[in-house]
C-alpha cells in the first residue's frame, strides 16, 4: 500500500508525479485501480500511461461505485482509528495522526489484504 499527502488540489500533473514515484518505489510494474476523477482520465494522464505501457497500468471502476474501491476500506479503517484520538487541535496534529495511522495500516500486510477479500472487492484479489 502506497500513499502520499498533498496540500493543494490534486490534478493531472500531481497524479503523474505520484504514479512515477509509485513505479520508482516498487521497482516493478504497477496496476492502479482508479475511480473516475477527472484527472485520472485527462489527456495528460492517458498520454503518460501510453508512454509507460507495461510499467503502469490502470483499471477504472464503474462510475458511482465506491463499494468496489478497496481504497474506501483503507479510509474506513483510518477514520475509525483517527476517531479514537482526541488530541487533534490543529492542522499539524491532524496530519501527524493521519500519517501515523496510514503508516500503521501500511505495515499490516494481512489487514491490507483483507480489504480485497470483501464480496465487493474480491475482483481485485489476483492483482497483487
Amino acid at each position: 500500500m502506497h500513499f502520499d499527502v498533498i496540500e493543494e488540489r490534486m490534478n493531472s500533473e500531481k497524479f503523474i508525479e505520484y504514479l512515477e514515484q509509485l513505479r520508482s518505489d516498487t521497482n516493478c510494474p504497477v496496476f492502479v485501480i482508479a475511480d473516475n476523477a477527472r484527472y485520472h482520465h485527462s489527456k495528460k494522464v492517458q498520454a503518460f500511461l501510453k508512454e509507460k505501457q507495461g510499467e503502469i497500468m490502470m483499471a477504472f471502476l464503474p462510475a458511482y461505485s465506491p463499494e468496489l474501491n478497496p481504497d474506501e476500506q483503507v479510509w474506513n479503517h483510518a477514520k475509525a482509528e483517527v476517531g479514537k484520538r482526541c488530541a487533534i487541535r490543529c492542522k499539524d496534529d491532524m496530519e501527524r495522526i493521519i500519517l501515523s495511522t496510514m503508516k500503521a495500516i501500511q505495515e499490516k500486510t494481512d489487514l491490507v489484504k483483507s480489504f480485497f477479500k470483501l464480496p465487493s472487492t474480491k475482483y481485485a484479489q489476483g492483482l497483487f
